[in-house]
């Protein structure tokens, strides 16, 4: 049944008509007022700044969050839909903590022709004192409305966007690293590189067909003037070359440009030219989910499409040091599958076991291990609780190792488009960190440039 809002005409009311709200005050309150209003004064979201600044023991809303029930009161019931704020004048008296309830009321006192109407507005607490008072005018309305309460769309508050921002901090103090950018042929492929070399990230290498580069440099303005630039005549010669260079150390990184990505791949994957190692190659989608308190890997999305258990152990140990890389001492790994027990019809599952007693044994390293886990429980707390996990992975993983390609495409699209998560991607157990996407993407250069100075470290205290 639709709820009805009825309006209170100038000729309806009468001196001492009144009506009141009730509502008991939130964090997520104060935090919305906050975030519509840009009001970031600490003492309303911290305890600390409320004792320092406010000496109050808790936080307390803004003062003008208890005022603005006073538009809804007004708005809604006296006098109701049609009513104008002509001025509104307040005084506060005390401060309301999150979680006190607030009573606002206001009381007709004098009516001025043709329409407007002053009113008297207090706001008490639980306990019965006065938070503010005052005295409001409005216009009010001369026809009678009967309407639908309208619903309003909800809204939710989600943490802000900042891990790549933090990733790329981080390569501020380091030294740009040279990549072997291949095939950059087109806007979106050449634009990556040459925003990354601003920033100071990288030291681009483009290698392609040199008057094609130039060309789309000068037809979308870009400014390749510094930049080291290698002739070739097709894209099957620009991945063999820069591969090679990747081979030979004199890149220290390889990104993707125009060409297909089977076509880089092969030259990468090749045996005897290429850039493979004991290690099986995977991808890693680094995600910044809002929702989510903390940086999520994903692996593998973009490489191997049905892992053996073998493979997995490699995909799984490229990704643990990679989050090493990325500031996790000691990542927390959810072995996804559809539901969190071992079912012998369901291979994912026993994968899982065998994977986490591989770490018991020393096979995999860096991280806690658990599986099989059902995506719910993996990153819901709440969700593990209700199925009973005891698990220090559970509702906490750092790293959700998928079980093919399939799901673990459509769980890092999803991400991005259901849950509004950014994506950067890479791809590991290769000689060299590989970007396969070259787009402005920064984030993805930054993770590169940080598994770089990280092998770097590595092999400097190798040698010593």
């Amino acid at each position: 049944m639709v709820e009805m809002m009825e309006n209170r005409t100038f000729a309806e009311i009468k001196v001492g008509d009144s009506a009141n709200l009730v509502r008991t005050c939130s964090m997520k309150d104060v935090e919305l007022f906050g975030v519509a209003t840009g009001d970031l004064n600490p003492t309303h979201y911290s305890v600390e700044s409320a004792e320092r600044f406010a000496h109050h023991r808790k936080v307390v809303a803004h003062s003008m969050w208890g005022g603005s029930l006073l538009s809804a009161l007004l708005g809604n019931e006296l006098p109701g839909p049609g009513t104008v704020y002509r001025s509104q004048d307040l005084v506060f008296s005390g401060a309301v903590e999150v979680g006190d309830t607030l009573t606002v009321t206001v009381t007709v006192t004098e009516k001025i022709g043709p329409e407007d109407i002053i009113l008297d507005c207090l706001g008490t607490n639980q306990k019965g004192e006065t938070i503010f008072s005052g005295r409001a005018r409005v216009a009010a309305p001369t026809e009678k409305l009967v309407l639908p309460r309208l619903e309003l769309n909800e809204v939710s508050l989600r943490r802000r966007h900042h891990v790549f921002e933090d990733i790329i901090a981080r390569c501020a103090p380091l030294a740009p690293i040279s990549v072997a950018v291949c095939h950059p042929c087109d806007q979106v492929s050449l634009e990556g590189p040459v925003e990354a070399a601003k920033l100071g990230l990288i030291d681009p290498i483009l290698i392609g067909p040199e008057a094609k580069i130039r060309s789309v440099a000068k037809e979308f303005n870009m400014d390749i003037s510094g930049l080291r630039i290698i002739d070739t005549a097709h894209s099957h010669e620009s991945s063999e070359k820069a591969v090679a260079m990747c081979r030979s150390g004199e890149a220290e990184a390889l990104m993707k440009g125009s060409l297909h990505t089977d076509e880089m791949m092969h030259e990468v994957a090749s045996r005897d030219k290429g850039l493979r190692t004991a290690r099986r190659i995977s991808h890693v989608f680094v995600m910044d989910v809002p929702t989510y308190p903390r940086t999520l890997l994903i692996t593998d999305a973009a490489i191997n499409i049905y892992p053996t258990l073998e493979d997995k152990a490699d995909i799984l140990q490229n990704c643990i040091e990679l989050a090493h890389v990325l500031g996790v001492e000691l990542p927390k790994v959810a072995i996804l599958s559809a539901v969190e027990t071992v079912y012998p019809k369901i291979n994912s599952t026993i994968e899982a076991a065998a994977l986490c007693k591989m770490a018991d044994r020393g096979q995999i390293t860096g991280a806690q291990l658990d599986g099989p886990l059902a995506f719910d429980n993996a990153i819901s707390e709440e969700a593990a609780k209700i199925k009973k996990i005891n698990s220090p992975v559970a509702g906490r993983a750092d790293i959700l190792l998928v079980p093919d390609l399939e799901a673990g495409n459509m769980l890092a699209k999803q991400l991005s488009y259901l849950a509004d998560a950014d994506a950067a991607g890479i791809v590991l157990g290769s000689r060299v960190p590989i970007v396969l996407t070259s787009r402005a993407d920064m984030a993805s250069c930054a993770v590169a440039v940080l598994f770089a100075h990280a092998r770097r470290a590595k092999g400097a205290i190798a040698a010593q």
